[in-house]
């Protein structure tokens, strides 16, 4: 017998948590459908424990300055492992946060992934289960992931993405950040204030290069100071990986080598296979 919705909705990020909620309050039958954890890359990946990452060296910052303040703090050590937990802690609570909300405006939640057969009709499989939907409305909210070009694709070991760069076991020596928006620019702080020598490669002339001019360039001009290698205006060609390092080569004939290389280009939407 195939289970009956008026709403369904696919995928469980701030797009789909949001609909299904108001959905529910409507007085909507409604059913979230999510391969991973609710919350979306926002909660899981994205916006929300980054801006832990942020906080930890915010709080690193002021210790390295506190003298400033008629505070001495003679000596203090980095523990990277708890640095790193507090984050995934923070997204961990905030996913079960959503799951209570989801409970409690009793909207189904399935866990799968999700095919249109027709407007009113689903799929959604599950290891090898398959079980089949009707909904009098579907909701599309599948989110993005991480975008890259040949050559420089993503192993999850020495050329990473955010979700590795948010997750490492170990504080790499060196990093290489290819693309300076807000994904690189927010990595390139972080890994700088806890010792990590980082260079941020971007395409266009500016880091940042969709906001406004003058923030830009103030915000590259503290980088500088900072130690972080700014090189703007250069086009990566490709980046080779081996078991301790990367290369990444530069269409202008220069090559760095770090530890790992963060691929930070954009995102692209998760469109493919709906149906």
């Amino acid at each position: 017998m195939t289970t009956k919705y008026d709403v369904m909705i696919i995928g469980g990020g701030p797009g789909g948590y949001v609909a299904a909620i108001k959905a529910a309050e409507l007085g909507k039958k409604v059913a979230i459908i999510e391969k991973e954890d609710l919350g979306g890359i926002c909660c899981n990946w994205g916006c929300i424990p980054t801006k832990s990452l942020l906080k930890n060296s915010e709080v690193l910052t002021y210790i390295k300055n506190a003298s400033k303040y008629g505070i001495d703090i003679k000596d203090y050590s980095i523990n990277w492992r708890k640095v790193i937990k507090r984050s995934r802690d923070v997204a961990k609570r905030l996913n079960k946060g959503i799951e209570y909300l989801i409970k409690k405006n009793k909207i189904e939640y399935i866990q799968g992934v999700a095919k249109i057969i027709s407007s009113n009709k689903l799929e959604v499989t599950l290891d090898t289960e398959v079980n089949s939907f009707e909904s009098k409305n579907i909701i599309i909210a599948t989110g993005a992931r991480p975008k890259y070009f040949p050559g420089m694709e993503p192993d999850g070991k020495n050329i990473i993405t955010y979700k590795e760069a948010m997750s490492l076991d170990k504080q790499p020596k060196s990093l290489v950040i290819i693309g300076a928006g807000a994904i690189g620019i927010e990595f390139a702080d972080f890994y700088n204030n806890f010792g990590t020598k980082v260079t941020v490669i971007e395409a266009l002339s500016n880091i940042l290069p969709v906001e406004d001019e003058d923030v830009s360039l103030e915000l590259e001009s503290i980088f500088k100071k900072r130690k972080i290698n700014i090189k703007t205006n250069s086009m990566v060609e490709k980046i080779e990986s081996s078991k301790s390092n990367v290369k990444v080569y530069l269409k202008d004939g220069e090559i760095i080598e770090a530890e790992k290389a963060l691929v930070a280009i954009g995102v692209k939407g998760n469109t493919e296979n709906l149906g």
